[in-house]
């Protein structure tokens, strides 16, 4: 337990001073520091300063994936699509738009030149894995009968983009700082809209 406490201060010091300094700018110094551990005790939990930020990225994603769970398992077996596909969307949306995770993503591409290992290892473990999670749901939901998705990576990929691509946008390239719930929530609604519209088996209910 005292180990694990450990680790996660350090995972903390360190997010926090990726996000100040940058990959190539930040120090092991700084994170033993902010952590209130020493530097032999950081290097005890991470071999160098490449193994610590991929733990970082993963603790980031994990703990993202963690909040949307309850609603990616509710989408399979649920007993209205066009509800559960909104919560989903409106939960998955207020995720990925969360400061931090928006500032990793920057670094990242800032820094994908130089380390496009780091970059790679990001697209993995965020949309790879999750468009592939989001895939076997879409299957369940056609064995169903409530989709036609005879592609259903392709489907899942395109509900993910339709959801995300006009806000994550606007807030990577610095048009827009912050967005209220209203407008999530319109950002949502709409793909599910179009979503259903585009891959709804014939007959289901579309959003109102």
């Amino acid at each position: 337990m005292r180990r694990d406490l450990k680790r996660r201060a350090i995972l903390d010091a360190a997010l926090a001073e990726f996000l100040e300094h940058g990959y190539l700018g930040a120090g092991m110094d700084r994170v033993a520091a902010r952590a209130g551990a020493s530097k032999v005790t950081v290097y005890a939990h991470f071999a160098d300063k490449h193994a610590l930020f991929e733990a970082v990225l993963a603790d980031a994603i994990d703990g993202a994936e963690r909040a949307g769970s309850v609603f990616v398992d509710a989408l399979a077996e649920t007993d209205d699509l066009p509800r559960d596909l909104r919560a989903f969307a409106r939960e998955h949306i207020a995720s990925v738009l969360r400061p931090h995770l928006v500032q990793l993503r920057r670094m990242l591409i800032g820094e994908a030149g130089r380390f496009p290992e780091l970059a790679r290892a990001w697209h993995r473990a965020a949309p790879e894995r999750g468009h592939a999670t989001l895939a076997a749901v879409v299957t369940r939901l056609a064995e169903r009968g409530l989709l036609r998705a005879p592609d259903p990576l392709l489907a899942a990929q395109h509900l993910n983009y339709l959801v995300l691509s006009i806000p994550l946008n606007e807030t990577m390239f610095a048009v827009r700082a912050e967005y209220d719930d209203a407008e999530l929530h319109r950002w949502a609604d709409e793909a599910v809209r179009v979503f259903l519209a585009a891959y709804g088996a014939p007959g289901a209910a579309l959003p109102a």
